[in-house]
């Protein structure tokens, strides 16, 4: 079992920037790590992932504005978010995938004003 704590979320105005981090209580060098989003009356959607050996993947929309990363000695990923838009508004969560295993997060809350 691992646990996984999200902070870093906020309001920010458009073309801002919010650095989310994600700390886990265990080691995470054997995870894929990944934040996703949910806004109010959609359903979660990926945001990025990053893999165990550092290969990244993004959803097409915060392709060149989001940067996902990984500090294994701090079992901690992130999520910097950069010229952020107000349909960025939502709970982010991070998840932790070990084989079959999902671990979740409570999520944090990006606001983004016009």
């Amino acid at each position: 079992q691992v646990q996984l704590v999200e902070s870093g979320g906020g309001l920010v105005q458009a073309g801002g920037s919010l650095r989310l981090s994600c700390a886990a209580s265990g080691s995470i060098f054997m995870f894929s790590m990944g934040w996703y989003r949910q806004a109010p009356g959609k359903q979660r959607e990926l945001v990025a992932n990053i893999r165990s050996g550092g290969s990244r993947d993004y959803a097409d929309y915060v392709k060149g504005r989001f940067t996902i990363s990984r500090d294994n000695a701090k079992n901690t990923v992130y999520l910097q978010m950069n010229n952020l838009k107000p349909e960025d508004t939502a709970v982010y969560y991070c998840n932790g995938l070990l084989g079959w295993e999902h671990y979740w997060g409570q999520g944090t809350q990006v606001t983004v004003s016009a």
